[in-house]
């Protein structure tokens, strides 16, 4: 799949950047895996705590404290910003709890959010992943890419 996205940013003359937390730059990993993947992939920012997605990523506090860190707020914010930041054309973002421990009854282990921006609009969609820790990673990743293509085959 990452090979399909890359085909499709190179011909759209997209480059893309990710904000990563719960996949800890698994999703820049498996961008970068394809060859000739310096082409669209700008770079990423892992921003595991709260404190990097607000001084780094630009997350307002007031969105941490009021949504938390796991959340569609958050998510957005990732992806537009880490787009702004690296003025690319596209911007991605994951958060979320892989687990084992963290989660709560509110936010249990599994919950993830993905952002895709492109500057004009911003996509965000839930996530309730079962699984290991290195499952709901991969699963994060698989997804994101999935509806980055879908994002941009509609755009």
């Amino acid at each position: 799949m990452e090979k399909q996205l890359g085909k499709i940013l190179a011909e759209k003359n997209l480059t893309v950047a990710c904000a990563e937390s719960c996949t800890g730059g698994l999703l820049t990993g498996r961008l970068t895996d394809t060859p000739g993947s310096s082409a669209y992939v700008e770079g990423s920012i892992v921003s595991y705590s709260n404190r990097i997605k607000n001084s780094v990523l630009r997350v307002k506090e007031d969105t941490l404290k009021k949504f938390g860190a796991v959340s569609e707020e958050t998510a957005r914010e990732m992806a537009t910003n880490v787009r702004e930041i690296f003025k690319t054309g596209i911007g991605l973002s994951t958060t979320g709890i892989a687990g084992p421990g963290g989660g709560t009854p509110e936010k249990p282990v599994g919950l993830v959010y993905i952002g895709i921006s492109d500057g004009k609009k911003c996509f965000v969609k839930k996530y309730n992943f079962s699984g290991t820790r290195s499952e709901i990673r991969n699963s994060t990743v698989n997804e994101i890419i999935s509806e980055t293509i879908k994002f941009l085959n509609e755009n």
